[in-house]
């Protein structure tokens, strides 16, 4: 991880211009990963970036993400631009896989916000580790089900 990653996302002054992180919503292919990530890094004005990896569906049989196939290429990127990249993750195995290919920011996504089980599974794989992790709010505004995730994923050890 980028030494300064906690320091940036989460130390911010009122004055400091936005952390945007930002990539493909979905990783279809190596080269479109890359020519997008390279492309926003150019500008100057992204911090961090991200794309797609799994996609949760509502209905089987659409496409549900390249999976860990496309790390490599998120990986590549961060090495071509120098700046930190992010997954979303919605199962520990999706943790183990991101940590494996030195993700620098992880993100529980909406769907996954909702399901506590869901959030303490992956709570559970991030025991031990020091990397960000940031907490979408859930697809229905329970604030409940929102401050619940950050609870787990703050500490993550599920005590039964």
């Amino acid at each position: 991880m980028i030494p300064t990653m906690k320091s940036a996302l989460f130390n911010r002054q009122p004055d400091d211009k936005p952390f945007l992180i930002s990539g493909p919503c979905s990783a279809e292919t190596e080269e479109q990963v890359l020519d997008t990530c390279q492309r926003l890094a150019a500008t100057g004005k992204v911090q961090a970036l991200r794309a797609g990896i799994w996609k949760p569906r509502t209905k089987p049989g659409m496409f549900e993400g390249v999976g860990t196939k496309g790390l490599p290429w998120l990986k590549k990127a961060s090495e071509l631009t120098g700046l930190p990249i992010a997954v979303e993750v919605a199962t520990a195995k999706h943790v183990e896989d991101c940590l494996a290919f030195g993700v620098d920011i992880l993100w529980v996504g909406a769907r996954t916000t909702g399901n506590p089980f869901s959030v303490q599974e992956i709570a559970n794989a991030l025991r031990g580790v020091d990397v960000p992790v940031l907490v979408k709010n859930p697809i229905h505004p329970e604030l409940e089900l929102w401050v619940g995730a950050v609870e787990r994923c703050k500490k993550p050890v599920c005590s039964t």
